[in-house]
């Protein structure tokens, strides 16, 4: 995703971490983790919560993975032979059917908010990696200012929370998912998170 006005702001750190967890769930479902991320994601470390205890999941499989191995279990869940066993676009989830209207008003919404896909992406916007990957960049101001909390629940809620806890919870238990379980796992923790804290926001 790109926009020519993007600018680097100060933002607070709650919302630095909150923008690197959506950055980091982009990254590893955009494209089959290489040995950099991989290493990187061996490095990180939990705490005792439930998206805690997911997180050291995570760290411990990826500094087991190679990048072969975790390029074949991509595939494996998300490309195949025709299709992956899991199919992670809203339209999707959302209507049965790819390409339909939850990515028309995805479209539409990235154009009021002067975001456009990039030139060498071929995958509908509306795949779970895009909607990180946007998520990430209204929080940390990569498309102009940062977004008010109002805006960020309002893409949220339209775009993301009726789809992605569904998504990530069949991540997490899919049949090909080894290193992909506890990312299903984190995004689902992040989501029932991110959803609370929007809620108590009211409005």
């Amino acid at each position: 995703m790109q926009n020519a006005a993007a600018t680097s702001w100060k933002i607070a750190e709650e919302d630095r971490l909150r923008a690197d967890l959506y950055g980091f769930l982009s990254a590893l479902l955009a494209a089959p983790p290489d040995k950099e991320l991989l290493a990187r994601t061996a490095l990180l470390e939990g705490d005792e919560t439930p998206l805690g205890r997911s997180i050291a999941a995570l760290a411990k499989l990826a500094g087991q993975c190679g990048p072969d191995a975790a390029e074949r279990e991509f595939n494996a869940l998300f490309i195949g032979l025709g299709r992956g066993e899991l199919l992670p676009y809203a339209s999707y989830y959302m209507t049965g059917f790819l390409n339909e209207k939850p990515l028309a008003l995805l479209r539409k919404d990235m154009a009021g908010l002067g975001i456009s896909r990039a030139a060498n992406v071929f995958e509908p916007e509306d795949n779970i990696a895009s909607l990180m990957e946007i998520m990430a960049g209204l929080i940390a101001g990569r498309f102009g200012d940062p977004a008010s909390l109002a805006r960020q629940k309002e893409f949220f809620n339209r775009h993301i929370a009726p789809w992605a806890p569904h998504f990530f919870t069949d991540l997490e238990g899919a049949k090909g998912s080894v290193l992909f379980a506890p990312v299903g796992a984190a995004g689902r923790h992040f989501m029932e998170i991110e959803r609370e804290a929007f809620r108590l926001t009211g409005g």
